[in-house]
């Protein structure tokens, strides 16, 4: 009945599990006066519960009452419920707590006085509250994976969680835990269907990395169809061939891979389709744990950015209205764009630009104090926000630190920022906006600007957000642009704006899509989630 591994535990713990779960903890109290056991129960749950605040305030207000060790039938339940919760905790992509449920079981079996089980109550109560935290907001810290996640766990509050507990069904709650999202049931599925393909020794063997296309014959071309076959992109074929199978084949791999979809298994391809079984579900495993980082409520109209998949997506509930290509911050020093969560509130229709005090110390200054003519079309400021007389400064005598101007881009075609660019308030200085730099759309890997996200159709992204507040959007959104002035724009409602970071999600097809660990920060997500003790089965494929 209980999920719990009994290789683990000796056949004395088994039973002490089987009996403490679904019967009474038995203690012989009788010797001591009821209130003066009352009395110390109660003090060992205050004394345990102190260093967790909530846990301390759901005693409190349960007048330091027993919801895991009395030996009601809710509190029977209630153990049985936690016991296999925790004992099954790895098909969620966590680290297994096999052994903390041995521990458990033994000091359930152990507890001799009525302090050993005030102690134990709590012992209970903190489990849980444990449990349902990683399982509900995340394992992991984001920031303390990479500077570049900055993304904050969703708040949890303890008190909240056994006063569900106390009143709900057990099992049921337990259940509910988790992140309720149409994303992470899809990658919970996927996680068990690839965890049953590495069992059975993966995909087959893989490919020689050497270019592919369509007219070849040979061993190289069987060993890619039969890879194909096995990964479902074919059908079962016997062709020796690269015909317009395996290059349709090819093509729909590409696609769901974040691949240039030309139909030729060049080296890029290859490389993706010789990725193991394994490697793809610690992709999966990691885009859960993701997943649990984002807030419960994304909002019913939502911004959606993954940078790994160079995508911008405005979402109505659920479903993806307008989608359109970006390109992100370079694979370099602080250019990485980080993940966070905002509001986006405004657009600016002709904006100017101006310069992050980072690229004017870095990039502009030694160009100044080389030529003070340089970057001409930049404004160069005062503090008063007056322009600067080139010709009457002399930039060598500054420092990074020293520099005392601002400098700025006034609105035009060949603004940093394009035409329009769309505000999300935020301390990381990150936005959307357009960009004179069309030709970047085109190519695989779009990593290039300095931070923020570059869209290839702003204005029609900008048509999509005024829609909701103007009749005729594209004519308001042009009447402003003609003007050539620089005019913020109002969103009447204001939009969540999410920046994510995905190499595995399920698409509204229901087709698993990967893409490449751009920035590394996958890898580093699973390394920290490997040490904290997730592991996967040994063979590879």
């Amino acid at each position: 009945m209980m999920c719990i591994p009994h290789a683990i535990l000796s056949p004395k713990l088994r039973a002490g599990v089987f009996a403490l779960a679904l019967g009474g903890l038995g203690l012989g109290m009788t010797s001591a006066p009821a209130q003066a056991q009352v009395t110390a129960f109660k003090q060992a749950i205050a004394e345990a519960a102190s260093s967790d605040d909530g846990v301390a305030a759901f005693y409190r207000e349960n007048d330091y009452q027993p919801i895991w060790t009395g030996s009601g039938d809710m509190d029977r339940a209630r153990r049985s419920a936690l016991l296999a919760a925790l004992g099954n905790i790895s098909v969620h992509g966590l680290p297994d707590r096999s052994v903390e449920v041995a521990r458990l079981a033994e000091q359930m079996q152990n507890a001799r006085t009525t302090r050993d089980l005030g102690l134990l109550e709590v012992q209970l109560s903190q489990a849980f509250v444990d449990y349902a935290t990683d399982i509900q907001t995340g394992f992991l810290v984001p920031s303390q994976i990479d500077d570049g996640m900055v993304r904050e766990n969703p708040e949890t509050n303890s008190s909240d969680f056994l006063t569900g507990i106390r009143d709900g069904q057990p099992t049921a709650f337990m259940r509910s835990l988790a992140p309720k999202s149409s994303q992470y049931r899809a990658l919970m599925k996927e996680k068990f269907r690839l965890e049953a393909l590495v069992q059975q020794g993966g995909w087959g063997p893989t490919l020689p990395n050497r270019k592919l296309e369509p007219g070849q014959s040979g061993p190289d071309i069987v060993a890619l169809r039969n890879r194909l076959i096995s990964m479902g992109y074919m059908q079962r074929s016997a062709t020796l061939t690269y015909d317009g199978a395996i290059e349709a084949a090819v093509q729909q791999f590409q696609a769901e891979h974040g691949l240039e979809a030309d139909g030729v298994a060049g080296k890029g391809t290859i490389a993706e389709v010789n990725k193991s079984v394994s490697a793809r579900l610690k992709s999966v495993i990691v885009a859960m744990e993701r997943e649990r980082w984002l807030p419960t409520e994304r909002g019913e109209r939502h911004v959606l950015v993954n940078q790994t998949d160079f995508t911008a997506r405005i979402v109505d509930h659920g479903d993806v209205t307008f989608e359109t290509r970006s390109v992100i911050g370079k694979n370099q020093g602080d250019r990485r764009s980080p993940e966070f969560s905002d509001v986006m509130e405004h657009m600016v229709i002709n904006p100017s630009w101006y310069v992050p005090r980072s690229i004017v110390t870095k990039e502009y200054l030694p160009k100044l104090k080389a030529n003070p003519n340089a970057a001409s079309h930049i404004e160069i400021t005062d503090s008063r926000g007056r322009r600067v007389n080139r010709s009457a400064v002399d930039f060598t005598q500054f420092t990074a630190r020293s520099f005392p101007f601002a400098m700025r881009q006034p609105p035009s075609n060949r603004n940093a920022l394009g035409l329009v660019k769309f505000m999300f308030p935020n301390k990381y200085n990150i936005y959307l906006h357009d960009t004179p730099a069309k030709n970047l759309f085109s190519r695989e890997v779009r990593a290039y600007s300095h931070g923020c996200i570059r869209l290839q159709q702003p204005f029609e992204f900008a048509y999509a957000l005024l829609a909701r507040q103007s009749e005729d959007p594209k004519e308001f959104f042009h009447r402003v642009l003609n003007t050539g002035k620089e005019t913020k724009v109002e969103l009447e409602q204001n939009i969540p704006v999410h920046i994510i970071y995905r190499t595995a999600f399920v698409s509204s097809k229901g087709r698993t899509e990967f893409r490449r660990d751009v920035y590394g920060r996958d890898a580093k997500v699973w390394a920290a989630l490997e040490r904290a003790g997730v592991v996967l089965s040994s063979v590879q494929g």
